[in-house]
């Protein structure tokens, strides 16, 4: 079993900054990519950043020059820097982790339950 918890979710006035933190814990082996996706309300689930177990990056057009993701393999956390916030960036932000389990064949994507980021203009 495999656990992964966000926070860091505010709301928060536009050009402001916030930082998501998500750490997974369980029967963990080894995480390969981890990742930061969001929806909103009537939205699909888009890719905000990615990041692999050696440190490459990828991110939503959108958010690049703003967002930053960065990890804590020692920890098995993921976080998110995001500066000049804007009102469309309001979404409910999920951690994801692709994720070696102790009693699992191969590698799974596990997911985080969100956490709210609300940017008012």
């Amino acid at each position: 079993q495999v656990q992964l918890v966000e926070s860091g979710g505010e709301l928060v006035q536009a050009g402001g900054s916030l930082r998501l933190s998500c750490a997974a814990s369980g029967s963990i082996s080894s995480i390969n990519a981890m990742g930061w996706y969001r929806q909103a309300p009537g939205e699909q689930r888009e890719l905000v950043a990615t990041i692999t177990h050696g440190g490459s990056t990828n991110y939503v057009d959108s958010g690049k020059g703003r967002f930053t993701i960065s990890r804590d393999n020692a920890k098995n956390t993921v976080y998110l820097q995001m500066n000049s916030l804007k009102p469309e960036d309001t979404a409910v932000y999920y951690c994801k982790a692709n994720t070696k389990t102790y009693y699992g064949v191969g590698l799974k994507d596990y997911w985080g339950q969100g956490t709210q980021v609300t940017v008012s203009s």
